[in-house]
């Protein structure tokens, strides 16, 4: 082990899990705070793979809105995890985009 080896093994032992930080700004699970932040996380998620899958299908948000029967704002709020949509929503906007999804709990 040479003294970069040593150096970087101190300075990773030293690092604080992600849920350590999470829970000292948003507060533990299942208080109102952090279940807010966990809900506002899975929106920024859904809507990053919506923009990503949109785009990888080549589509603007107005064709994808055109496609489903629904308004560019409504995509765009989606897109920007600031909206709450229903399964049924979610499934209709990835099968327009000829993908489909699925749910796990765990």
């Amino acid at each position: 082990m040479n003294v970069n080896d040593s150096t970087m093994n101190n300075k990773m032992t030293k690092l604080t899990p992600i849920e350590d930080l999470i829970s000292e700004d948003f507060g533990a699970r299942g208080t109102a705070q952090r279940e807010q932040f966990d809900m506002e996380c899975d929106a920024f998620i859904i809507g990053e793979q919506l923009k990503s899958e949109r785009r990888r299908a080549g589509l603007t948000q107005e064709q994808l809105a055109n496609k489903i029967g629904a308004k560019k704002s409504f995509i765009s709020r989606i897109e920007r995890g600031h909206t709450d949509i229903q399964l049924s929503t979610l499934v209709k906007l990835f099968r327009g985009l000829g993908r489909q999804i699925s749910v796990r709990v765990f």
